[in-house]
């Protein structure tokens, strides 16, 4: 039977997971059965002096941040947000996204984190559907007057009630500065303690499909499936001293907070992602890893040496929320001297890892399935187990598993089970090793004429070439095929970009690909753009070829800068 909480404002908010298997994983030790905010606080209270954050205000520790979460609940219970309510976080990296969290889960609220960046229309669609009683940002970022703008959409939004505002706050928003400033106003509260079986944070997808996803997790999922993978990672650092490259309202970023709720860590954080900021941190901040998605790991690897730098603090680089090419995971090795841990997971749950300590000509080797993060199988088109050696779908469930898609039962229907499944739309095996293989996205593909090709696998291919630097494939509507494969490239500084036809050749003679697999346009650029969660933005990538495309008089190539 499925358990449906529902939210203080009607959404309903299935656990497609069966309960006898959540109620097995609390028995066999696999989750802590306790609630974000109380996990935090006895971490607290064990060492209320050990930095929490270390950003570019300086050091916070955990009684402070502690404190500030306190006094942000404090606020936002003074203006109407409470148990069950889904509030929108809108913040920049750093101690106040972080404070805004806790402060959530201690007056027992939904999170709704999603990155500075996504426009108007994102913010429409994730707070209208997730029906948000509240949103928490700043005054404003780059120049974009963030309160204002989430201000002007109340009209449109029904349920929303409160904009709360760090910063100068625009009239009718909650000013959250004067709250920490001092002892908070109003009668002595205790947090609310909730079953760890609720919802706590609602991760975005990065909007592969036609619209982003909003996946639920509950305090258990969150402390207990993904507490359980970021403890894998240690590799003897206790506590994990982390720097965090990629946004922490993404779902790869949540790490962050459960490092701090569930291991006690350190979090390090930069404004904003540059190669160079984050080689000083290493050298000045001695993080034990660095997390950060494929395009960054490989900018800082190939970003220039300077004198005194240091980065013998580093156990471990971690990769994720994208294919880690082979050349990134060699350069990466190179340049850091430590093991590179690949991290196969998505927003839906999924999560495996390998640890790479030489370089390697194929990456598509996730690791062993662990059971306390997450159960893995491939099966066949009727949801069968396939043996051992045989291709098919990925699916996984375990304790990571969220409960749902937000208010999406179609999605559901599509991606999950009746028993609790998520069918990933990967492609892959388990060999006779136990080892899992990621082989191919089942989704992301291109159809040209009716033949489907695999971006990722071209992507591999163009990866090898010594001039490029990071590659990203995308397709391009044509009126005769449908679509047409573009490869856009960034070269390695100091060399010459190949050209559509020594691009093609290449593919063709040394790294043996079908010719029908060969990308007919090419867009080269200096760097590819980067989305709000700090992945390759194939969107704009699209947009942009497309657009070069139709205006292109070459018959194929495309160059820009």
């Amino acid at each position: 039977m499925t358990a449906t909480w529902t939210s203080a404002r009607g959404v309903a908010v299935p656990d497609r997971v069966p309960a006898r298997l959540r109620r097995r994983y609390v028995e066999q030790g696999l989750v802590p059965d306790l609630d974000l905010y109380s996990l935090f606080r006895t971490h607290a209270a064990a060492h209320p002096e050990r930095p929490a954050i270390i950003d570019p205000e300086g050091p916070l520790d955990y009684a402070a941040l502690d404190r500030r979460a306190r006094r942000i609940a404090t606020a936002l219970k003074a203006n109407g947000v409470g148990v069950g309510d889904v509030v929108g976080v809108q913040l920049p990296d750093g101690r106040r996204a972080l404070a805004t969290d806790l402060a959530l889960a201690a007056i027992g609220a939904v999170a709704l984190p999603y990155p500075v960046g996504r426009g108007r229309q994102d913010s429409l669609a994730l707070l209208g559907r997730a029906r948000a009683r509240a949103v928490v940002t700043t005054a404003d970022r780059d120049g974009v007057p963030l309160a204002r703008t989430l201000t002007a959409l109340r009209a449109d939004l029904p349920y929303l009630r409160s904009v709360a505002v760090f910063g100068a706050a625009p009239e009718g928003c909650v000013a959250l500065d004067p709250w920490l400033v001092g002892r908070p106003e109003g009668e002595p509260w205790e947090p609310v303690v909730v079953d760890a079986e609720t919802p706590a944070r609602i991760l975005v997808s990065s909007g592969s499909e036609d619209r982003p996803k909003m996946v639920a997790y509950s305090h258990s999922a969150m402390a207990g499936g993904r507490g359980n993978y970021a403890s894998a990672l240690r590799l003897g650092a206790d506590p994990m001293r982390c720097l965090v490259l990629m946004p922490l309202a993404s779902s790869y970023g949540s790490l962050g907070l459960v490092v701090l709720i569930r291991l006690g860590g350190t979090l390090v954080l930069l404004d904003r992602f540059d190669p160079a900021a984050a080689l000083r941190a290493v050298t000045e901040l001695r993080p034990s890893h660095v997390f950060g998605v494929p395009t960054m790991l490989r900018r800082i690897a190939d970003a220039p040496r300077v004198p005194g730098e240091d980065l013998s603090s580093v156990r471990a680089v971690v990769s994720s929320a994208a294919p880690l090419p082979p050349e990134t995971l060699s350069a990466t090795l190179a340049r850091f001297g430590c093991p590179v841990v690949n991290i196969y997971g998505s927003t839906d749950g999924v999560n495996c890892h390998r640890t790479w300590t030489r370089p390697a000509p194929d990456t598509r080797r996730a690791g062993r399935p662990d059971p306390a993060v997450a159960e893995i199988r491939v099966v066949g088109p009727d949801d069968r187990p396939l043996p051992a050696g045989e291709a098919g779908e990925i699916q996984a469930r375990g304790p990571m598993t969220p409960r749902c898609y937000l208010g999406a039962p179609e999605l559901d229907a599509a991606y999950r089970t009746p028993d609790g499944w998520v069918r990933t739309g990967d492609r892959g095996l388990v060999d006779g090793d136990g080892e899992l293989w990621v082989l191919d996205r089942l989704r992301h593909t291109v159809i040209r004429g009716g033949y489907t090709i695999s971006p990722a696998e071209v992507e591999r291919h163009i990866g090898a070439h010594p001039a490029i630097a990071d590659v990203a494939c995308v397709p391009v509507p044509d009126p005769d095929l449908s679509e047409r494969l573009c490869a856009c490239v960034a070269r390695h500084h100091g060399t010459e970009p190949p050209t559509l036809s020594e691009l093609q050749a290449f593919l063709e003679r040394e790294r043996g690909l079908e010719r029908r697999k060969l990308p007919e346009h090419l867009l080269t650029l200096d760097r590819l753009p980067l989305g709000p969660t700090g992945k390759v933005c194939r969107s704009t990538l699209a947009q942009l070829a497309a657009t070069r495309v139709l205006d292109s008089t070459t018959g194929g190539s495309t160059h820009g800068r």
